[in-house]
């Protein structure tokens, strides 16, 4: 194992638990947290700042709304990417439609405090 990748695992384990503590206070779940975080730190790259600005991010969208909203718009999210007819229910109906702005909005405000 390199000096990067260690310093990549490190600082995964860091986020892990960096975010699991935050998340105690809003009722997310600990494994969601890391996975937002994870795949935050993916998309913003692997660094000490990445990391305080996706742990800081989730923070937000946990105190803007509750888990069980979360997990509905991630979910709404996820299977519309199916294609074809199969995918538009959960593309285009108006849960899904409420769920996936409701959850676009709180990113928006986490996206203005932490990054």
């Amino acid at each position: 194992m390199t000096l990067a990748q260690k310093r990549r695992s490190v600082l995964f384990f860091a986020a892990i638990m960096y975010a699991a503590g935050a998340s105690a206070a809003q009722d997310y779940p600990t494994i969601a947290v890391a996975d937002y975080v994870y795949g935050c730190m993916k998309a913003n790259g692997n660094s000490r700042q990445a990391l305080e600005s996706c742990s800081c991010s989730i923070d937000v969208i946990s105190s803007i709304i509750p888990y069980t909203r979360y997990e509905e718009a991630e979910t709404f999210r996820s299977l519309g990417l199916i294609t074809g007819e199969r995918g538009v229910l959960f593309r285009q109906s108006a849960p899904a439609r409420s769920a996936t702005a409701d959850l676009r909005r709180a990113q928006a405000e986490a996206d203005v405090r932490c990054f």
